[in-house]
């Protein structure tokens, strides 16, 4: 029995369960039966140790998942009835006094979820990102794999592909191999030496002064120069501290790149080297490529107008649940870099703000999905599966990888139905085209 359901806050509520004490010593002692006919205990067979002896081992827990399971029972009826959708777990409290005797009463307090406004889609003003591949994003990226597939021969020394021209001595471009010793106040500091260390000039792997002062030299040539460390140098022992560097070069090697020719075509996957087939395979990939980054920043537009429009209130219930999922995610990928997470806990704010909006968006498109029926169809999982396949050598194992898994393919279900709310709310919205530049949508690629 249950009463009335009693209002807290705003998404507080609270109920009383009352359990008749029999019902719950009836079933207590028909699961002890059931457990002493395979009970275990020295000096008896299994199956005839004393009824005492089994409700002393096992009484508790008995009693324990006997309260449990009608308690549960009692409030999912009890909710049901009322109508209430329930946000996270109950708390469970056994209630002292004004209660009948020969019951046993629980108070339990829990939250519903909210109701959701989400106001008029037609008054959002969206801007929707387009981009264009163009024979230049090609050209930067057949370069991009020719510097992937770079390979170096010492200056000055005859090769099939040249000897790099007459001068040796280290520019930008080259790989140098050099020994070198840093000293702050006469001694030499933690990582401040090295011997046969390799660095291509001009690409940021050392500090500039190190690279201005190997710049010019040839092989066999030292020399002594002074290096000051960033005050946010990554090494605080040596942050905002000046070194003397003595540098040996021990050899300068030049670059060479790949001609872009069948051998070139043939080691990105085109069997005939055919180079119109190579540009062509390498569209079809930026443009996948920039479909996917389009459609990742349009949907977070959209999200973030969501979140301005909707009002709501958040349940704690839902909060508290993704905060843990986020922490425990941060744990397990910790370990994966090989860190020690035994004793590990994070503090709850720092995941507060992000989980907010995972919780807020998540009631979104529920409503949304709700009210519009956008639910993920199942022609709309397959080509979305299809898709992701058409870049792997293999499509049709990674067709059965998606459909043999539930969970997998639940995880595709969610990004289409994401794709159809974004589709939903800017067929309502006022959108405002706008084209992005291809190497800003890319951000850094080389």
């Amino acid at each position: 029995m249950a009463t009335a359901v009693e209002t807290l806050d705003k998404l507080e509520r609270r109920l009383t369960i009352s359990l008749p004490l029999s019902d719950v010593q009836n079933e207590v002692e028909k699961r002890l039966k059931d457990r002493a006919r395979t009970a275990k205990a020295p000096g008896f067979r299994p199956g005839k140790v004393p009824m005492k002896m089994v409700a002393a081992q096992y009484g508790y827990q008995i009693e324990s998942d006997v309260l449990n399971d009608k308690i549960g029972r009692a409030f999912y009826e009890a909710t049901n009835a009322a109508n209430l959708k329930v946000a996270g777990f109950p708390r469970f409290e056994q209630k002292e006094g004004d209660v009948p005797e020969g019951q046993i009463a629980f108070n339990a307090t829990f939250e519903v979820f909210p109701e959701v406004s989400l106001g008029e889609l037609s008054s959002l003003e969206l801007e929707k990102l387009t981009a264009e591949v163009s024979d230049v994003e090609i050209d930067k990226t057949i370069e991009i794999l020719r510097k992937q597939r770079v390979h170096f021969h010492a200056k000055g020394e005859s090769h099939e592909h040249g000897d790099g021209g007459a001068d040796v001595s280290a520019q930008a471009g080259d790989r140098v191999t050099l020994d070198f010793e840093g000293k702050i106040d006469g001694e030499v500091f933690a990582g401040g030496a090295a011997t046969d260390y390799a660095f291509v000039l001009g690409e940021g792997q050392m500090l500039e002064e190190f690279e201005n002062a190997a710049t010019g030299m040839k092989t066999g040539e030292s020399k002594t120069f002074p290096l000051s460390f960033p005050e946010d140098y990554h090494g605080k022992d040596v942050a905002g501290k000046t070194a003397e560097f003595t540098i040996t070069i021990k050899n300068v090697e030049w670059a060479h790149l790949p001609e872009i020719n069948e051998d070139f075509a043939k080691s990105l996957g085109i069997p005939d080297g055919d180079l119109g087939k190579m540009r062509d395979d390498i569209r079809v990939n930026l443009e996948r490529e920039v479909k996917a980054r389009l459609r990742a920043r349009n949907k977070d537009s959209v999200m973030d107008a969501l979140i301005k429009i909707a009002e709501m209130d958040v349940p704690k219930a839902l909060m508290e649940q993704e905060i843990g999922r986020m922490a425990e995610g941060a744990r397990q990928d910790m370990a994966q870099r090989g860190m020690n997470v035994k004793d590990v806990n994070f503090p709850p704010e720092l995941f507060a703000q992000q989980a907010e909006r995972r919780v807020r968006l998540g009631l979104i498109l529920s409503q949304l999905v709700k009210n519009a029926d956008l639910q993920a169809k199942p022609e709309q999982v397959k080509a979305q599966v299809d898709d992701f396949s058409l870049s792997y050598e293999d499509p049709t194992e990674v067709v059965k990888y998606y459909y043999s898994d539930r969970r997998r393919l639940a995880e595709v279900e969610a990004l289409v139905l994401e794709e159809n709310v974004v589709n939903h709310v800017m067929s309502q919205a006022k959108i405002t085209e706008k084209a992005i530049g291809f190497d800003e949508l890319m951000g850094a690629r080389a």
